[in-house]
């Protein structure tokens, strides 16, 4: 499907959805696949039975993510017997789990949030490869591109349990209506409603700066579709670099947005003060007066916005990233389970978390959507969570990865360092493009080297 397509499915269903509202709890069969919900649906996989192992999981998630996918991890426990342990991980979880190796306690499994981090923990030997039960449940259950991303040299070590669209754009249903204003399709649309909300006495645009990462996802939407998927794939691998005039067309286009303080809450010291959760909470906390009226981000702003009394649908809809170029892009992330251990309590895990016994406890949870296509979209809540993962279903294997999660970690995934760092500087100088690209080529020349 091609990019134009993309954006035209993400664009029909965000608009079934802000006409059809959101009062839904995703028992009604308006999702064409036979009114299935996923309430006491038969399973797909079978597990063996582990009474007396232990299971230990290890992931970065936290708060509300973290507690959906115990629940999952409580099923896994039910169906095997099996005691499973959460391991909270921090950031870079490489390093985390460099530290778990040589002290010799290992976590069974690990979910990974890059291809470049799967590919780390292969060349340190940390990493086992996909069992039978798991490589049957992919093979039946996914596209292609999204087993090939698990792949390394043609073997198949990561399941990807979790994904996300990373091109949405979120905003106060109040706050618009207030302004006058209606969703934006292009980059230029998008600043003249910034510039409309902001006359309207509301900062129109909360951003992130404290997690690095959103500051890259703002870079990659602005360059996949300025300068198109073809650069992107060689920004990418690095092969081209940084200083090349299509990272100087694209930065400055986003300092059209960070080289105004006054459409940024806070202005750029407040975003670089605000994580994530926050960025999202701020926008729908204060009815018609909110701190920011949009939030960037991805299909998992929905748990963040399930914090606040806003209702999706109701006082918190959702646009597509806007077009810089022809054609809006659409940005896909991820997270995959990988085997640590050789036992069977690994295998059967990944067997489980690439079924759609285990996608639908997650999806009926809201803030969560799954690659796997075997899963119906009634089990996802409401019309806005099924609209995504429908657009991402139908993308098949025409899947464009998270750039920095596709990167050495070094440079594209560690906090305080690389990318995640620099565009934070960028944002505190956004005139300073020839400057910032100098850094990103050092660094990730030598990112790529090592």
């Amino acid at each position: 499907m091609s990019k134009v397509a993309k954006a035209a499915v993400v664009w029909a269903v965000v608009s079934a959805f802000t006409v059809a509202g959101c009062g839904d709890k995703g028992n009604e069969d308006d999702s064409g696949d036979g009114g299935k919900t996923g309430k006491g649906a038969a399973a797909t996989v079978r597990l063996p039975k582990l009474d007396g192992q232990t299971v230990q999981v290890a992931a970065v998630w936290t708060g509300k993510e973290q507690e959906n996918f115990v629940k999952v991890l409580n099923e896994f426990e039910k169906r095997t017997g099996a005691k499973v342990t959460f391991v909270p991980a921090q950031d870079p979880i490489v390093n985390f789990l460099g530290t778990k190796i040589a002290g010799g306690s290992p976590p069974d499994v690990a979910l990974l949030p890059q291809p470049g981090a799967i590919r780390q923990a292969v060349a340190r030997k940390w990493a086992k490869p996909v069992g039978p039960e798991a490589k049957a449940q992919l093979t039946k259950n996914y596209a292609a591109g999204w087993q090939r991303i698990g792949q390394v040299d043609g073997e198949q070590y990561g399941v990807y349990y979790k994904a996300a669209n990373k091109s949405l754009v979120w905003y106060n249903v109040a706050a618009f209506e207030d302004a006058g204003v209606q969703e934006p399709e292009t980059w230029k649309e998008f600043m003249q409603t910034a510039e409309a909300v902001s006359a309207s006495g509301v900062t129109p645009v909360s951003v992130a700066g404290a997690d690095g990462w959103t500051l890259t996802d703002w870079f990659e939407n602005i360059y996949l579709s300025q300068a198109g998927p073809e650069k992107y794939d060689q920004l990418a691998q690095h092969d081209i670099p940084w200083t090349d005039p299509s990272v100087t067309r694209a930065l400055t286009t986003l300092a059209e947005l960070f080289g105004r303080p006054e459409l940024i809450a806070g202005g750029a010291d407040g975003a670089l003060q605000t994580p994530f959760p926050q960025s999202v909470t701020q926008t729908f906390t204060g009815g018609a007066t909110p701190k920011a009226a949009m939030v960037f981000e991805g299909d998992f702003v929905g748990v963040n916005i399930g914090e606040t009394e806003a209702k999706l649908g109701t006082d918190a809809k959702v646009f597509p990233f806007p077009a810089v170029g022809t054609e809006a892009p659409v940005v896909t992330g991820g997270d995959a389970a990988v085997a640590l251990r050789n036992s069977e309590g690994a295998q059967a895990l990944l067997a489980f978390l690439a079924s759609p016994d285990a996608a639908r406890i997650q999806a009926a949870a809201g803030g969560f959507v799954s690659p796997n296509k075997a899963l119906e979209l009634s089990a996802y809540p409401n019309q806005v969570q099924r609209g995504i993962a429908k657009a991402l279903i139908d993308a098949g294997d025409d899947v464009r990865f998270d750039m920095s999660d596709q990167m050495p970690q070094a440079f594209g995934g560690t906090p305080g360092r690389g990318f995640w760092k620099i565009l934070q500087d960028f944002l505190k100088n956004p005139k300073d493009v020839a400057g910032t690209q100098a850094k990103l080529e050092a660094d990730a020349a030598k990112a790529y080297k090592d």
